[in-house]
């Protein structure tokens, strides 16, 4: 690659576009490597490789546990998944924004609550509270960019506890959680530029694009209620917040506020956004905003004292702070270049000292569509290559002193890489032990399972100078992103049994009562009898059901199923959970378990008697 400057169209003649498609800024993916490359990984994927690197082994033994645990963005699913690093396997599944029929969780009452009635959902990115710069293992966070919520995991249980929907915004994407002193914000963003407020009384705005905007919405991490939205003219991107309690930031595109792809890709360059908390702040104690659907929204466009814009090229995609807080990495997307950004600049540049162009102190090329950055704690940026389907190994310092290449290794991977992450890599911690990529495409590496294949991703071994790959692992539709927490963070905070008094409908008595129509029935469960052996009802009356498993043994859940009744949910141990339906169908229908509990498992069940 020359090093002389890239310019956009130049960049996309490397790709063989020309004409229309690259005044549009149409990029064509690779999905193929070379020859060369392919024995490269093929080679590089055998156990002995991270043996001759003198690295790691990723095998861990049965009865033995894995050191990490890695939580997963689901994708389109609306889940998250948490899985042992490096074993890769998969522990558990988190349902949050969507149905889970496995758990019940979309049927019981509790969740339905939460729900609110949509069952669609596309988690991007996941994120641990934090105190002083680590995790505390106290809370996960994650988005949902096709409904616009942002919702909250308790980590001792595992189990979705909130979710918020974000109004005046659309296209919910980055998300981030305050690094220091502790949690008490997360920021979250949005990707597509709409009217605000974005309903019938705003309808003269609906086909004047100059009128649509972004939103940086800060939530409180306690509460899960929003603190306030900053209003910007550009789609704010993803999001990261410094390691000092000072700033968020955003990747932003689109200042020309297009809504077509060459629109989008018009302008020559883009910015970063800096967001200033203690302006923030004063700016709500002081008023100085407008309540738009409930929400205080602050003016964050052009000339606010409240923002700063970093230029970078072009359409940026990750910022990702390093372990040390001195820099921020913005992957240009459609440039070849990383823009790294000193953070102690960033004061000057909002007390006017400096332009904010001079807060960027090295522009590296590092290859063809780089999207992520991440860590490996001694001074080495790791970061995705989407063209050229690579992760490429760059040094941080060699980079500011001035290196156009400052590459220290480069891996080919299998293919289109998205976000990738080494291990405590979004924490002050970060040990360069393990790296995952989250590649999009899995072409040829597994069996043949159908037209909608699985995804790819790489385990790599980050001990070495050199990245070596040491494991394949398919994964389903579109996970988009991980964190990997060292175990001792998580697994002591981890409860094995719920807090009975957690619900405050907890059964201590099995009882049923009726008033009027409704029917309720308070039941409990131990392997293997429920608290009724029949109830009946007549048909048409509303029934609910709260079910608290009382069986002591940690792993003993029992579920519970209505045969035709479209209910099925489990139940841990000491937990509650109800469901309410209306009995409209006469007959004899057996309740039964679901989770294998006793030697008599089978015979755990009980009648529902729908009379007419």
């Amino acid at each position: 690659m020359s090093k002389k400057r890239f310019n956009r169209r130049d960049f996309l003649k490397t790709l063989g576009i020309t004409g229309a498609a690259a005044g549009a800024g149409l990029v064509l993916p690779r999905t193929i490597l070379s020859e060369h490359a392919q024995k490269q990984i093929f080679e590089a994927s055998t156990a002995h490789a991270a043996e001759k690197n003198g690295g790691q082994s990723y095998d861990v033994k049965p009865g033995q546990l894995d050191p990490y645990y890695g939580f997963w963005s689901g994708g389109h699913s609306g889940e998250v998944r948490i899985m042992g690093v490096p074993s890769m396997r998969q522990l558990h599944r988190i349902p949050v924004f969507c149905m889970d029929v496995g758990s019940g969780y979309g049927i019981t009452n509790e969740s339905k609550k939460l729900l609110k009635g949509t069952f669609v959902g596309d988690t991007h990115h996941v994120h641990g509270s934090y105190v002083n710069g680590t995790y505390d293992g106290k809370w996960l966070f994650v988005n949902d960019k096709g409904n616009n919520r942002v919702a909250r995991i308790r980590m001792d249980y595992m189990e979705t506890d909130a979710i918020v929907n974000i109004p005046n915004a659309q296209g919910m994407h980055g998300t981030f959680p305050q690094r220091y002193p502790k949690t008490e914000w997360v920021v979250t963003n949005t990707e597509f530029q709409v009217p605000v407020p974005n309903d019938a009384s705003n309808k003269a705005n609906f086909n004047k694009p100059q009128n649509y905007y972004g939103m940086h919405t800060i939530l409180d991490a306690a509460t899960m209620g929003i603190v306030c939205q900053i209003m910007l003219d550009e789609n704010v991107d993803l999001a990261a917040c410094d390691y000092q309690g000072k700033y968020s930031m955003s990747t932003s595109y689109n200042p020309e506020k297009g809504v077509t792809l060459a629109e989008y890709l018009a302008a020559d360059s883009d910015y970063l956004i800096v967001f200033h908390w203690e302006r923030i702040r004063a700016a709500l104690k002081a008023g100085k905003y407008k309540t738009i659907s409930g929400v205080r929204v602050l003016d964050g466009r052009k000339g606010s004292d409240l923002t700063l814009r970093i230029p970078v090229p072009k359409n940026p995609h990750g910022i990702n702070i390093s372990p040390d807080g001195k820099y921020g990495v913005c992957s240009g997307k459609v440039s070849p270049t990383c823009s790294v950004v000193e953070l102690a600049k960033i004061d000057e540049a909002f007390a006017g000292k400096i332009k904010p162009e001079k807060c960027v102190v090295a522009q590296p090329e590092i290859g063809l569509g780089p999207l992520h950055t991440t860590f490996d704690g001694r001074g080495n940026a790791i970061t995705s290559v989407f063209i050229d389907s690579t992760n490429v190994k760059w040094n941080l310092d060699r980079a500011v002193k001035g290196e156009k290449k400052p590459h220290v290794h480069v891996l080919d991977i299998s293919y289109q890489v998205g976000h990738i992450m080494a291990t405590m890599a979004e924490t002050k911690e970060a040990d360069g032990k393990w790296l995952v990529s989250l590649n999009k495409i899995s072409k040829d590496r597994f069996l043949n399972v159908g037209p909608l294949k699985p995804e790819n991703e790489q385990l790599i071994d980050l001990t070495g100078e050199k990245l070596v790959i040491v494991k394949d692992e398919p994964a389903y539709i579109e996970p988009h992103d991980v964190i990997m927490v060292r175990r001792d963070l998580v697994e002591s905070k981890v409860k094995h049994r719920y807090n009975m008094a957690d619900h405050p409908m907890a059964v201590h008595k099995n009882e049923i009562v009726r008033k009027g129509n409704d029917v309720i029935v308070r039941m409990t469960a131990n392997a293997p009898v429920y608290g009724f052996q029949e109830v009946k009802v007549k048909k048409g009356n509303k029934v609910t059901f709260y079910v608290t498993n009382h069986d002591e043994i940690t792993d003993l859940s029992h579920g519970f199923n209505i045969s035709n009744y479209n209910v099925n949910f489990v139940v841990s141990p000491y937990q509650t959970k109800s469901v309410t339906f209306t009995a409209d169908k006469p007959g004899v229908h057996w309740i039964y378990c679901t989770n294998f509990c006793h030697a008599l498992h089978l015979e755990m069940r009980m009648r529902l008697i729908v009379e007419v």
